[in-house]
Order: C-alpha cells, then structure tokens, then sequence
C-alpha cells in the first residue's frame, strides 16, 4: 500500500463560488503513480465543502438556491450573536455539505459518473485563500 499527499492551494471569490477540481484531482492522481485504490479530498476550514455534481450552470444555481432555503441570510444565527461576524449560514452550509470526499480509482481513472464532477463549494461570505488536503491511497 502507498500513500501520496499533496496540499493544493486557491483563492476564491467568496459565497457560491463553485470550483471544479476534477482536472485537479485526475492529476494528482497521475502524479502519486497509484492506479488502483481511493483518494480523499478534505478541506480544512469550517465554511467551506467538497462533493460531486454535474458541474452545469443551472446546477450550480440551483445548489446555490436549495443551500439559501435551507440557511438563509435573512435571519439572525447565534453564530452572529457570539462572534459579531455575518456568516453563520456559510457554517451551517458547510456542515451539512461537509469537508470531505473519498472516490475509488481503477485502471488509474477516477470512478465517477459520466457527468459527476468533483466540486469546491466556497460558501463564506467573504474570498478567501484556501487549501485542499489530497490524499491518494492504494498501489
């Protein structure tokens, strides 16, 4: 069993900025010389998460709509109340997306679906700097 890590490092836009990493990751991938085993993606940080979609416009908004419904910016979070900032809704978007993703490789390849993307979800409300912890485990 081999293990490689690679720390990957972006900025962003702020709030709702939706990063395909999938290129990303296939290289990383090519780079570790693992053909056959996993890779995780993890984000540290508490506002910000990874998961999979077709990586599409609509989509995008659509996400970006169904995550406002389910934590709007039009309420007051204890979050505010504690720390006297603005995004407690980028932490509970976050949480519920979470910050980590694990795909099998086969052959080299990711596993995904044909229109599965693996996507950063940016969701503070603010850019920032970020950093993608990638490790690819396997032989």
């Amino acid at each position: 069993m081999m293990i490689y890590r690679k720390v990957v490092e972006f900025e962003t836009r702020g709030e709702n900025d939706f990063i395909n990493i999938t290129d990303t990751i296939e290289g990383i991938i090519r780079e570790s010389g693992i053909t056959n085993g996993i890779v995780n993606i993890f984000v540290p940080g508490s506002t910000a998460a990874v998961t999979t979609f077709e990586y599409e416009p609509g989509l995008k908004t659509d996400i970006a709509q169904a995550l406002a419904r389910i934590a709007p910016d039009d309420i007051e979070y204890e979050h505010h109340k504690r720390w006297g900032d603005d995004n407690g809704r980028s932490h509970v978007k976050a949480a519920i997306v979470g910050p980590s993703l694990t795909i099998p490789i086969e052959n080299g390849r990711l596993l995904c679906g044909t229109w599965q993307q693996i996507v950063f979800l940016e969701l503070d409300t603010r850019p920032r700097r970020r950093r993608l912890i990638v490790t690819v485990m396997g032989e």
